[in-house]
């Protein structure tokens, strides 16, 4: 009933008929598509609940390319680097798989379930780890209720966490103490699971405790541990693949394997995953997802890449497929940017229906500009996304101003700036509809809510923060909004959040840093000499999210919505 009724409100809304579901609670958006003040207080365990209930199946159509590994399964060190990659023969391939095999790691230790008491520090069960003869373990446990378990180990330097929860409702959630009790790190769910997985630098000798909890609402269920300290011996397979520039790479990995990762041309790793994020994909994407672990990639030149397969024992399946971008097959997109207010549905977001958003022109007053000032707000945010977006000839922007509104015809995204959480239910400031590597949905909606960037001034995430007699205020507030939007339509060509707390700034950061995303220079004054310019650009992902690597999203940008270069 829920899904007939959001379609039904869907076509009222492509029809003009102003017919708006009733206001709801707000609602916690995935972190993913999201840009917040406040990204960290997002409800993983919900989220990771809802994630399953959308999850994508993995590809199951006879693979037009099969490619079976030549390591025999008994071997190891063949083809553990991407110098020393098999050559698969691939080359852009909608549907392809790949077979073979891994060696246990010897210097993982696999130990039965610790005996309870294990509730506190004082009764922790001992890993060994950190010890001269035992570099990682791996075991299970259970939780039931409220309880919780404690694991003792020495720090020997960066250590890997993890949970798995195969075939269990238990939504684990993990932290690290010292010998002191003080927390120094922690982690909640990865991707559609209930999984929880963290690296933290520990000093060597030193006494740290791990703790397993069943998370905020978790029901009680099993898990498996692992405690990792540096790099081990385990089997790694690596695969080398020629793609075209622009070719878009997915891979889901079933089977034993428990990790994904590309490399580029040069051997450098370009994505890492030890998880499924593809629930973030829209329904239109062809590329694959479900499995154990899932990556994807926009190759940014033709050449030879390689992806590898490593954390596991036994035999695994990869679904490999190298696609052309969506702008080169659907047609020429139209990005339309609403500034007039407009009826939203906001059941992709998580929200219960059609929601009515206050248009841009309700909040100048808030930011101290008058009704005359409308146009210079517009006029610096739709430059600013046009400069960030590098558009080509495929892809064009039209606003609400200048522009009749093509919303609902085909091959049309939508940006709306306006409205508040109030209005639209959805607790964030900004939010995409999808994660869409090499964009293939192109009726998508994207939103800016303003009521969090007109605050008064004080909050990090009001513009009025960093307002000043000094400020160009119109310029200042037209290119915050644009660079907001330039974030979420990043996404919905591809680009995953990158990290907003060291010494790189991009559009992809993830939300917690607004001064940064705002452009606001050194002297904390937006709209003056000193501010900076913010484009897409190379950065590590942001490690709380789980990927690993760096991210070009310029790259996947550019590719994205105009055909690259």
């Amino acid at each position: 009933m829920r899904l007939a009724a959001a379609i039904a409100a869907t076509a009222l809304v492509m029809s003009g008929q102003g017919v708006v579901a009733s206001a709801a609670a707000p609602i916690q958006p995935d972190p993913l598509l999201s840009w917040s003040e406040k990204p960290g207080q997002a409800d993983a365990g919900t989220l990771a609940r809802t994630a399953r209930s959308r999850a994508r199946i993995l590809a199951t159509t006879t693979p037009g390319q099969v490619y079976a590994e030549r390591e025999p399964a008994s071997a190891r060190g063949r083809n553990d680097v991407p110098a020393s990659a098999e050559v698969t023969g691939f080359r852009s391939s909608p549907n392809a798989s790949i077979t073979g095999s891994l060696l246990a790691d010897p210097t993982l230790a696999v130990l039965p379930e610790f005996a309870e008491p294990n509730d506190s520090m004082a009764t922790a069960s001992n890993t060994g780890v950190g010890a001269p003869a035992r570099r990682a373990m791996r075991t299970t446990g259970s939780i039931t209720g409220a309880d919780q378990d404690f694991y003792r180990l020495r720090g020997s330097g960066r250590t890997r966490i993890a949970t798995l929860t195969p075939g269990s409702d238990l939504d684990t959630a993990l932290a690290v103490f010292d010998a002191a009790g003080q927390e120094i790190a922690s982690a909640d769910n990865i991707g559609a699971t209930y999984d929880a997985s963290l690296e933290a630098d520990l000093t060597a000798g030193a006494e740290y405790f791990v703790r397993v909890t069943g998370g905020p609402g978790g029901a009680s269920g099993t898990y498996e541990l692992t405690i990792a300290a540096g790099e081990g011996l385990g089997d790694k397979d690596f695969y080398a693949v020629q793609l075209r520039a622009g070719d878009v790479l997915g891979a889901s990995v079933t089977g034993s394997a428990r990790k994904l990762v590309v490399h580029d041309t040069a051997g450098r790793e370009v994505q890492g995953s030890r998880q499924d994020f593809s629930v973030a994909y829209p329904p239109a994407s062809p590329l694959p997802g479900g499995g154990n672990a899932v990556v994807d990639f926009v190759a940014p030149s033709a050449g030879r890449y390689y992806l590898g397969v490593e954390d596991g024992e036994g035999r695994y399946d990869v679904t490999v497929k190298a696609l052309r971008p969506g702008v080169e097959s659907a047609g020429p997109q139209t990005v339309f940017v609403d500034f007039n207010g407009a009826l939203v549905d906001t059941v992709p977001y998580g929200g219960d229906g059609v929601k009515s958003l206050s248009p841009m022109a309700n909040f100048l007053a808030a930011w101290g500009l008058g009704a005359s000032d409308e146009d210079a707000v517009i006029t610096a945010a739709v430059d600013t996304l046009r400069e960030n977006l590098a558009l080509g000839g495929n892809v064009r922007i039209r606003n609400s101003r200048d522009h009749a509104d093509p919303w609902g015809q085909r091959n049309v995204s939508r940006l709306v700036i306006g409205g508040t959480v109030a209005e639209s239910g959805v607790d964030t400031v900004a939010i995409a509809q999808s994660i869409d590597p090499g964009n293939f949905a192109h009726e998508e909606t994207a939103m800016v809510q303003l009521d969090r960037l007109s605050a008064p001034a004080g909050p990090s995430v009001s513009l009025n923060t960093y307002i000043t007699p000094a400020s160009d205020k119109t310029y200042f507030i037209g290119r915050a909004l644009g660079n907001i939007a330039a974030h979420e339509l990043g996404h919905m060509s591809g680009s995953w959040h990158q990290h907003q707390f060291n010494e790189h700034d991009t559009l992809m950061d993830q939300g917690g840093n607004p001064q940064a995303m705002f452009a606001v220079g050194a002297d904390g004054i937006g709209g003056n000499a000193d501010d900076i310019d913010m484009d897409f650009g190379e950065d590590v992902f942001v490690p709380n999210e789980g990927f690993t690597g760096v991210e070009d999203a310029a790259n996947r940008t550019r590719w994205g919505y105009s055909r690259g270069y």
